[in-house]
Formats: C-alpha cells, structure tokens, sequence
C-alpha cells in the first residue's frame, strides 16, 4: 500500500509511505533554495516530486492531503498546470472529540491531466499522528497523551492508544502565538505592523531570553493581565472561536502589558513572559492529569510549533509528571504531511508505528561547479584535521534531514575551541549577536560535557553545559551557559558521525559546531553547486569530495 501524504500551505511538502515505512519527504523549501514557509501553488508540485522518486500519480493508492482553515471544511485555490481549481479538505480542528480519524473524502485532485480522489484528515490530527506513530510508544504499543500547541490553537491534550485517538481538553486559552506576539510588542522585533503573523520570531525570542532575567514582579503583572483578558472569558474555550479574534485579544493583551511594565528592559520582560507561559503550561498539564485520572505509563508526545520550544519541553520532562517525552524532529508544520499519511495509515491498519529515518529529505542535486572551484578526494580525517585548524566546513551528505534544524546533513560544521567562532558563524549566516551556535557531540560522551546530556538526536531539549568545559568550547555555549545539543551514535552509519570519531581521535574534544547550511531566510542548499556561489564558507565536503577556492572571489550578499 502506497499512500502520498500532502502539506499544501505553508511549510508545503510531500510525504510517501509504503508498506508502513517512510520512503521520502520533500519539504518545499528544500527545494531550489526556496524560501521557508514555501507553499504549494501549484500541483505540478506534486507530479515533479513523484518523477524523481520513480513515481507516477498512478503508483499511489491513496492521496491524503492535510486540513486546513475552516469550520466545517477547509477549501484551496491551487493551479493544476494552467487550470485553476478548488479543493475542498478537512478543518483546522476535529469535528468530534472521540472521532479524531474521520476523514473527508474527495474527488477532485487533478495530477498530470488525470483526476484522482483523495482523503482529509483535520490538521491537528496530522499533528498528532506524526507525532505518535514516529515514537517509540508506538514501537512498544503504549498509550500516550499528546500535547498539541500551534500557533492558532490552545494547548490541546489528546490521548492515543492502539484503537485510536481522542481529544481531551484545552489547559488553558492562550494560542501558541503569543510567544511571537510577545515580540511584536517588546524587544529587537517590536514592530507596528501586526497584521501578518510572523513565524520566525518565536526561535529567535527563544535565544534573545537569554540577555535577560525573569522577574517575579513581571510575572505577576502577566499573571494579572491573563487574568483579565483571557481566563475570565469563557467563550475563548469554545471549539471554534476565531482565532483571528484571538489574535486580536493578544494585541490588547500586550498593549497593557507595555503599560504597566513601562521602563523594564524588554528582555527582562521577555524573559519573564517565557517563564510566565512555561509555568502556566505546567500547571495546566498538572491540573489536567489530576482531573483525568488515567493509571499505567504516563508518555506524553509533543507536538505543534510550540513543540520546538527546547526550554518548555525540558521543563515538562523534568515535572515528575511523565514516564519518558518524545519530541519528533518536525513538530511544526514541516511534518504534516507525514501526518497526513500516518492518519490514512492508521485507519486502514490500526494505530501502529511508522518505520522512519530522519535523513529521509531530498538527495542532493548534481549541478554544474562554478569554475573557479576544485574538487579532490577528501578523507574524514583530512576534513577533521581542517576543522583543527579553525576553518569552517560546509558538509553536505547524503539526504537531507527532515524538520526546521540542520543535523549533519546539511550543516555547516566547525571546532567549537574559540569563543571567536560563534561570531564568526553568526557573520556569515547574517544573524544576530546574541544567537546560539549548536553542539553535535558523540552521545557516549555528552553527558560528561553537557547537564544532563542525555540523548537528543533532534535537538529538542535544553542542556547546561558542564562548568569545566565552558572554556575548552565556548563557541556553543549560550549566553546562559546552555547548548542546543544534538548528539548522534558513533556507531551511526551517517558521515557526520565518522568525522566526530576522527576529530575526536585528533583533538580529544568530541564535538562540533553545528549551524544550518543555507541562504538567509531559505532552506538548506540543495547541492554543493549552491553553497559555492554563496562563497562565505572556503572549504565545501559533499559525499567524499572536498571543494576549495582556486581564485578568491566575492561572495554572494545574501546570507
């Protein structure tokens, strides 16, 4: 059984499972340098990705495309080559509470002049589904609470077991972009112009705290405010309230706030909002397990663009209040077309685990060098003993990694020895001072390195780094002594990791930096060919080959 799962709006991609296993993922802003957030227009999209898998529209048994905007129905206006149509799709939100699978079906999905049906599932029950069938309590056939917070929705507790899924209850009504909208109102991002959301704020908020304290005093007067615009109106809690209403209400929200907390420094206040919104999180899981009651294994999933919070998922990890967390490594929009077609997979064969590989993106391109870059052979340990040295590498191998954060696919990689190089690494990706540059560490040796260390292939929670390494790898230590850790196996049998081996048996450190290789504001580079027009990186290693200048040359002015 083939089933094609489809994202159409933004953060677009196209997911095939065959069989229970992912065969691939192409998010569309991995494609041609697109920008993030790419949407699909057009449905050549899909026949494209398809062809250069080997596959026609014809070889797949079932289309599923993800829910959108909408009350009862969600409608697309999309292009089919020149022909305009219309395609109708599931809501936002499930209809019923104990029917999360329901699936609306179509006919209408227009793919190279043929017209195929298809099936809908609403958009938080792709959330969930990705987020249940890729862990490992689908693998050992646990039940699992999900914990659901995207940017237009509140907190949303849904439980999963084997027979199915099902919504639980709101913790409280704030949607997920507040974080964002905490931005728009204070800090280096405060803007007058709110009519847009703006999804690239949240992930830089999230290192800007770190210039900052959180004060008792502010939380308070954000405790008082919640109060009054938001716990003491009731209505907010209806299924379908309009969440541009509540995005209003947000606006008035800060608006007081700037208010009443006028000459704090905003990443004071900043910082204190994150706490704010972290506790009452707590809080509201805490209230809701109390009320709820269930006995055995308490696992929790997480999922929704809050889910890439690293801060708020290892406070819900470290409460006592679960068993074991599982954050998938695309949370946010970027994994629902996988959803998509986990939820037409569970409907025909139960709720069961996906076999997957996070290095399941596109492959990369082959496209015609600039002339004045060579190429030779290149072993992993000529490469670690360049790392050595303090230079920079774009590392290229293999697949590209699935979700928002580069993992050693397509990465830039370099020593993390001088404090010097995370500026040098935020110059050239055009980022700001005070944004973090990750550690990707062999896991066997983390938890000497970093608090608690523990395994984090995705980089998804918080870790400290430990007090007598701080000066040995300044370049990955954040403003408050944390790192965004990624570790990986070194039996893995992913490049990456047999360069951390050979660096490690150079230096004795076993870690690099680890920052995405791409343009500002764009997807990974899809080929080696991309990363040397962007020329703010000298050394290019893609799949065994090493790229070097052989006449210096300008680079690009985009980052």
């Amino acid at each position: 059984m083939r089933i094609c799962g489809i994202k159409l709006t933004h953060d677009a991609a196209i997911a095939v499972v065959e069989d229970g296993r992912l065969v691939f993922c192409v998010e569309q802003e991995k494609r041609s340098n697109n920008p993030r957030y790419q949407t699909i227009g057009n449905l050549d999209a899909i026949v494209a990705t398809l062809a250069e898998h080997g596959l026609h529209p014809k070889d797949v048994d079932q289309f599923v495309i993800d829910g959108w905007v909408g009350e009862v129905e969600s409608r697309l206006q999309l292009l089919s080559g020149v022909k305009p149509l219309t395609l109708k799709g599931a809501p936002y939100l499930e209809i019923h509470a104990d029917r999360l699978l329901t699936s609306f079906d179509h006919v209408g999905l227009m793919l190279d002049g043929r017209v195929f049906p298809y099936s809908s599932y609403a958009h938080v029950t792709g959330h969930v589904m990705s987020a249940y069938c890729t862990s490992p309590f689908a693998i050992a056939g646990e039940p699992a609470f999900c914990l659901l917070w995207d940017g237009a929705t509140f907190p949303r507790l849904y439980y999963v077991e084997r027979h199915g899924a099902r919504f639980l209850e709101c913790l409280f009504p704030m949607i997920g972009h507040a974080y964002a909208s905490a931005g728009e109102h204070f800090g280096p991002y405060k803007t007058a112009d709110r009519k847009s959301w703006n999804l690239g704020i949240a992930g830089k908020l999230m290192a800007y705290i770190a210039l900052g304290t959180h004060e008792e005093g502010i939380i308070a007067v954000f405790q008082r405010l919640y109060d009054e615009h938001f716990a003491a109106h009731t209505e907010f809690l209806a299924p379908r309230y309009p969440a541009r209403t509540l995005y209003g209400a947000l606006h008035d929200f800060f608006d007081a706030a700037e208010v009443r907390l006028k000459g704090k420094r905003p990443e004071d206040v900043l910082a204190s909002f994150h706490y704010f919104l972290e506790r009452l999180l707590i809080r509201g899981m805490a209230v809701a397990l109390q009320r709820l009651g269930f006995a055995g294994a308490r696992n929790l999933c997480i999922s929704g663009g809050c889910g890439l919070n690293i801060k708020w998922n290892s406070a819900l990890r470290t409460t006592g209040l679960f068993d074991a967390v599982w954050v998938p490594p695309f949370p946010n929009d970027s994994g629902s077309a996988i959803g998509a077609a986990c939820c037409a997979l569970t409907t025909q064969n139960g709720v069961v685990p996906l076999k997957w590989s996070v290095y399941s993106g596109p492959a990369l391109l082959r496209s015609d060098m600039p002339s004045e870059w060579k190429a030779r052979s290149c072993n992993m340990h000529e490469l670690a003993t360049i790392l050595a040295s303090d230079r920079p590498v774009v590392f290229l191998a293999g697949r590209a990694e699935l979700g928002p954060r580069a993992l050693g696919g397509r990465s830039i990689l370099a020593a993390a020895t001088s404090a010097a190089m995370k500026d040098h690494l935020n110059d050239i990706k055009l980022r700001e001072h005070f944004r973090p540059v990750a550690p990707i560490c062999l896991e066997d040796r983390a938890p000497e390195i970093f608090s608690p260390g523990t395994p984090d292939p995705y980089m998804l929670f918080d870790h400290q780094t430990r007090a007598e390494w701080r000066d040995r790898i300044p370049a990955i230590v954040h403003l408050d002594g944390s790192a965004r850790l990624q570790t990986i196996s070194r039996a893995s049998q992913h490049k990456v990791a047999e360069l951390l081996v050979e660096y490690e048996r150079l230096t004795g450190i076993p870690l690099l930096c680890n920052t995405s290789a791409n343009h500002h504001g764009r997807g990974f580079f899809p080929d080696a060919a991309t990363a040397c027009q962007w020329g703010r990186v000298e050394h290019i290693w893609c799949d065994g080959l090493l790229w070097t200048k052989s006449v210096r040359t300008q680079p690009t002015s985009s980052g």
